[in-house]
């Protein structure tokens, strides 16, 4: 085969673009003599997270419609079609041989292009319910790759290959101590351990729910290990100091989450697919605040085709100040309820996702 060259378009969040990284990263190690491209939103993490990577990336102006009329809906449908434009160009010079799209607002207008080219294109969609532009390129998409079952209500049958969602390499398979884990969150051995995550932006519900029960977290001697999002850092770590406790550790990012998963008795956090992705494949008892900000509620779906099979617990985003520190606290207390949260989250993961993607990407180039 002469050297493939592939474009992987979207991202705007960490759940996107981090499963995109994944796929890549699987292509090199399928292919070594292979050209990947990004395309991503200008102004989003892609922005920075693909070069960090060690890929190129081009950007196009596009961001999300509002749920309502406005200016700005106004602009960006000017910003959509000047994006279609400057999609067929960048197609027009990389010349790829797939163009695999993997959900965002950039995904969109190149899955798009490409496909009205006749160049093979590949989705993947993330959630147990599909976006609407996920919906809109079905229709010309070669394949769809989908993490849940019963995806047909929505896709084409045979297009859909049940792939599961990839995720980070080094956060499955690290290879840390414990005793690098104590040191790094700076924790006293035989203690436990509540992690605490808001997705790559911080959630504020989860963050107020912490606040609002910051005492008895800390009268309970079990560690609380924070992230808070840049946003909501300040304030939360204030609201720590003045508490004056050592067993609350607050971080605006975690750059080891390997580690923090490591450490992790109960996780709490928000219901993006990747994430739980990750806390399938960790076998992490786990508390899913699902945010009702996103496109088609699909986080509470997320969250609920878990919670059918008893593999983790639920609580409303209106509901964290009253009851998610005390629900951690009761389930950290409870180890079998622990043990078969653990056990039923186990049978939900799909392991070498991104490899099973590529191999499809690499298939569309032979075919």
């Amino acid at each position: 085969m002469s050297k493939a060259k592939i474009i992987i378009s979207g991202g705007g969040t960490g759940g996107h673009i981090f499963p995109a990284i994944a796929i890549a990263q699987a292509l090199k190690r399928l292919e070594k003599d292979i050209d990947i491209l990004f395309v991503g939103a200008k102004g989003k993490i892609e922005e920075k997270k693909v070069p960090e990577s060690g890929f190129k990336i081009e950007l196009i102006d596009i961001r999300g419609f509002e749920r309502r009329i406005s200016i700005e809906n106004i602009k960006n449908v000017f910003r959509l079609i000047k994006s279609i434009f400057k999609s067929k160009k960048i197609l027009k010079n990389f010349k790829p041989d797939v163009v695999v799209g993997v959900g965002g607002y950039a995904s969109g207008p190149v899955v798009y292009a490409a496909a009205k080219k006749g160049i093979p294109t590949l989705i993947q969609e993330q959630n147990s319910y599909p976006g609407i532009t996920n919906k809109i390129l079905s229709k010309r998409a070669n394949k769809i790759c989908v993490a849940y079952d019963e995806m047909e209500r929505f896709f084409p049958k045979k297009k859909i290959i049940n792939t599961g969602n990839p995720v980070r390499k080094k956060i499955v398979d690290t290879e840390a101590t414990k005793e690098e884990v104590l040191s790094f969150f700076e924790l006293e051995t035989g203690r436990k351990v509540i992690l605490s995550l808001g997705g790559s932006g911080g959630a504020k519900c989860i963050n107020d729910g912490i606040k609002s029960n910051l005492k008895l977290t800390a009268d309970s001697r079990v560690y609380l290990i924070w992230q808070t999002g840049k946003v909501y850092y300040e304030d939360s770590l204030k609201a720590a100091e003045t508490l004056g406790s050592d067993n609350v550790k607050v971080f605006d990012f975690i750059s080891r989450m390997d580690l923090a998963y490591k450490a992790a008795d109960v996780v709490i956090s928000r219901a993006g697919a990747g994430t739980i992705s990750e806390l399938c494949l960790l076998e992490k008892a786990s508390i899913l605040v699902p945010s009702p900000n996103v496109a088609e509620d699909h986080q509470t779906k997320n969250a609920l085709a878990l919670v059918k099979k008893n593999a983790a617990l639920i609580i409303k985003d209106n509901e964290t100040k009253q009851n998610l520190i005390p629900e951690a606290l009761k389930l950290l207390n409870d180890k079998n309820e622990i043990e078969k949260l653990k056990v039923n989250i186990s049978k939900e993961k799909k392991i070498n996702s991104d490899e099973l993607i590529a191999k499809e990407v690499l298939k569309l180039i032979k075919s």
